[in-house]
């Protein structure tokens, strides 16, 4: 990666993960009951590089939100002024993450990476502000690759000082209108899909507005096809929210950290990881298949099987934050099962 200071990722644990195998086989239950839930206990030993692997007691979840300046092009049916609303909605305690989590016992931070509109003073956000969101795809780059570096950093900076903190589970949300647009884009140009493929509707496109979404994505993807460095691709068709979700991947993998992707903005961040760390996504666990068209384009880029399939499209997190119990209950049964009795 040259000179940039972009983590680097271990392997998953092999022998770990083959302790776990052969300790499955020895619990109380038929071989393979458990079907899923012990392909990731598995994973969660590989993750961690401990058999059993130990249960997450400390989730946390972190929000990252950021503008996209191609909503004034039209990608969107809202303006960009509801994600600092969202912001807000999410710092009271009143937004869907903001329930999940705590149904779920999860920590929320949330952290302004690049909100275009001035926030008032909130309690429990972070400002970490990079630019006041990006700018247009529909004419060049979203970002410099200097901003792109930089909202990285912001991202790998939270995480580092949350699983310093004591957080043993990292879920990545994301607010930001106009985010599908920029998320089609980078998935487009790291998985080799057309617009046509990766544009959903995301949060609501104007009347008759999806052709024109399309066309943005395309350009965009136009563009970041012509770059050769993962950060340029990240700079030119990503946002910093997304920037920032690849940065708390990053780290998360890199201590050995298990972190549930949510959907489609989740899984653009994690395409830009993988490229930027690579190792990054073999670490991930994904928590849902978002009911956007890309989010099942790139599981399969990235060889993620998602644990729910719930047709949720919101972000913030919510479809990982749902699944963090069965990311539990799995490292629970291995840990805790009683042995096989002898016959």
């Amino acid at each position: 990666m040259g000179s940039h200071p972009f983590p680097s990722v271990p392997p998953l644990d092999v022998q770990a993960m083959e302790l776990a195998r052969q300790r499955w086989t020895t619990r109380a239950m038929p071989p393979g009951a458990l079907g899923r839930l012990q392909e990731l206990g598995v994973h969660l030993a590989g993750i961690t590089g401990r058999c059993p692997p130990p249960a997450p007691r400390n989730p946390v979840v972190v929000v990252f939100a950021g503008d996209h300046g191609v909503v004034a092009d039209g990608a969107s049916a809202w303006p960009s002024e509801i994600t600092a609303a969202m912001v807000a909605t999410v710092s009271s305690g009143g937004a869907a993450i903001s329930v999940f989590a705590d149904a779920v016992g999860a920590q929320v931070v949330v952290v302004d990476v690049g909100v275009k509109s001035p926030l008032p003073p909130l309690s429990g956000v972070r400002v970490e502000r990079v630019a006041d969101g990006t700018a247009s795809i529909a004419t060049g780059a979203a970002m410099t690759p200097e901003q792109a570096e930089a909202a990285v950093a912001v991202g790998i900076r939270i995480a580092s000082e949350q699983i310093e903190a004591g957080a043993d589970c990292l879920i990545g949300g994301d607010l930001g209108i106009g985010n599908t647009t920029a998320a089609a884009a980078l998935i487009g140009a790291f998985a080799g899909w057309s617009a046509h493929e990766v544009t959903g509707s995301g949060a609501g496109v104007p009347a008759g507005g999806l052709d024109h979404k399309r066309r943005l994505v395309a350009s965009a993807i136009g563009r970041a096809e012509d770059c050769l460095e993962p950060l340029d691709k990240l700079a030119a068709a990503g946002g910093l929210e997304i920037a920032a979700l690849a940065g708390l991947y990053m780290a998360a993998a890199h201590n050995r950290v298990p972190y549930i992707v949510d959907g489609v903005i989740a899984g653009a961040a994690l395409c830009a990881a993988d490229a930027l760390a690579p190792g990054t996504a073999a670490h991930a666990i994904a928590g849902h298949r978002s009911s956007e068209p890309a989010a099942s384009i790139l599981l399969d880029y990235l060889g993620l099987t998602p644990l729910l399939d719930l047709d949720l499209r919101l972000g913030e997190g919510t479809g990982a934050c749902l699944a963090f119990p069965l990311v539990q209950a799995a490292a629970r049964a291995l840990a805790e099962m009683a042995d096989l009795p002898d016959h």
